[in-house]
This record gives structure tokens, sequence and C-alpha cells, in this order.
């Protein structure tokens, strides 16, 4: 659990989407807690570990203690974790593992090119642009076209398919959706304004049934004009993923910065039974 206090400092301490306490504790359904300067979450069995340190550089020994102290006062049979760099013990013994980089985008001078600003203007004569707090049905439909088509690994899957739930708890979710003339959705974003300093696109995707040519760019355009009303300096665009979307980005601006290491670890569960009787049994 964490105390109003520790919300409001790690909103301005923000650097990285996973950050973000709303959002990652709505889609991981898990309650979040610090261990040390590293934002966490916990479930029944599981803990989320966000391996950016609050403060001060990024110390390999200092996540490792971390990791360490969550082994031994939660011991959780699966521990997931998303870093800048993996301890050497712990990667080895990743079940699943994932190297990839964060793309952000300053807003400081930032403007599209002319190419861009042509395919938007062209795309907004077709579509209309809303500002909405909620995924709809006609939003679950794209998503669930978007799914069958492009059959995603587990984790995408449920990221897009926690949309619904995090957008309807969420103080801080924005749902930009463009609508073609007889209402449908052609395609839509999903930004989080959690952090203080950056936004956050979250997931988008578009429908070849409703399709619009542009109408993603045009919803990019409407993102970029989102964070700067709110006074973000930056946005943080997700991780490059493979080379289509990494296209995307860089043809808006993107570039890649931090690294970013995911790891999933998962405890014998003899021996882990076997460590919370010898904890909790002395």
């Amino acid at each position: 659990m964490i105390t109003s206090d520790e919300a409001r400092y790690i909103r301005s301490a923000a650097y990285v989407p996973e950050h973000s306490v709303g959002l990652m504790a709505s889609i991981s359904r898990g309650e979040p807690f610090l261990a040390d300067s590293f934002p966490s979450f916990t479930g029944d069995d599981w803990v989320i570990l966000v391996g950016y340190p609050l403060s001060g550089m990024f110390v390999p020994e200092d996540l490792s203690r971390a990791i360490a102290a969550i082994r031994q006062h939660r011991q959780p049979e699966y521990l997931w974790l998303v870093a800048p760099e993996l301890p050497p013990a712990f990667a080895s013994a990743c079940r699943e593992r994932e190297s990839d980089r964060y793309y952000t985008l300053e807003l400081s001078g930032f403007a599209p090119r002319h190419d861009l600003t042509r395919i938007v203007a062209r795309a907004g004569r077709d579509v209309t642009v809303e500002r909405g707090r909620r995924i709809g049905i006609d939003h679950d439909q794209v998503i669930s076209e978007f799914l069958e088509r492009q059959r995603p690994g587990p984790r995408i899957e449920r990221l897009f398919l926690s949309m619904g739930g995090y957008t309807a708890a969420s103080t801080d979710a924005v749902v930009l959706t463009a609508r073609r003339k007889g209402g449908e959705v052609s395609a839509f974003y999903v930004v989080d304004l959690g952090a203080e300093k950056f936004a956050t696109y979250v997931v988008g995707c578009h429908s070849r049934k409703h399709y619009v040519p542009g109408a993603s760019d045009l919803l990019f355009a409407e993102m970029t004009a989102l964070a700067r009303e709110e006074g973000r300096g930056y946005i943080h665009l997700g991780l490059g993923v493979n080379e289509g979307i990494r296209r995307f980005k860089e043809k808006w601006g993107g570039v890649p910065g931090l690294p970013c290491e995911f790891c999933e670890h998962k405890q014998d569960r003899l021996a882990r039974l076997f460590s919370l009787a010898t904890r909790r049994w002395p």
C-alpha cells in the first residue's frame, strides 16, 4: 500500500510509463507499494517490480537488494521485472525475457513533417476526433477485430482487454476516437496523464472494416495537442515492439531512449511452500 504523499511523489518523479500508479494498478489489478525507490505491484502470488528508481542513478546492486527483500518478505510464486538492466543472477533464471527500448517524443519545438500535415488534413475531412473518458461497445468491437487480425502475445492481449476497466476507473485516462461520418469508430488511442512530466500513449488500434487512411496519424496529432494543453514536456510512446511500429513512431519524431529489459521468474512451488513454512514457523 502506498500513502497519498507517496502517490504524489511518484507522480512528480515518474519518468517511465510503469511509474504511473493508476495505470499499472488498474491493468495488473495489483496493490501498489514501494520497494525502496522502486514502484511495485502485488497480487496473491505475484509481484511486478519496476526497476527504474524514482531517485538517484540506476545501480544494479540496489535492484538486487530490492529483489532479495521481496523474495524474503513476500515470497511470490511469480516475479515480473522491468528494468534498464537485469542483475546477472536473476537474468539467468528468467523463464521469459525480452529486450527493447522506450520511444519518446519531445514536444518542445516539435512540428510534424509537411507530408504528415497533409495526411492529417485529408483524414480530418473523413473523420471527426472525440476526446472521451470511456471505452465503449464500439471500441470493444475494434479491439476484437484487431486481436483476431493480429493475434498478439498473451500480455498484449490482456493489455487491450483491460482498457475498459482502466478507463472506467481512471481520472487520468483520455480516449481519443476517430469516427467516420456515420458514427463508426475508425481508430482510437488511449492516453494516460498520470505522470506530471509526460503523457503516455497506452494503446491504439484501427478498424479495417471502417478504415480511413490517415486516421491513426490524425489521432497522433491530437495526442500531441492534448499533451501540450496538459503541460507535459514529452510523450512516452512505449516500446519499439516491431519494425512496423518503430517506423510509425519514428516518422512522427519518436526516438529510442532508455533500454528496457523484461524478465519473468517463477519460483519452484515446493521451494516456495517450504520457505513460507519456515518463515512462519521458526
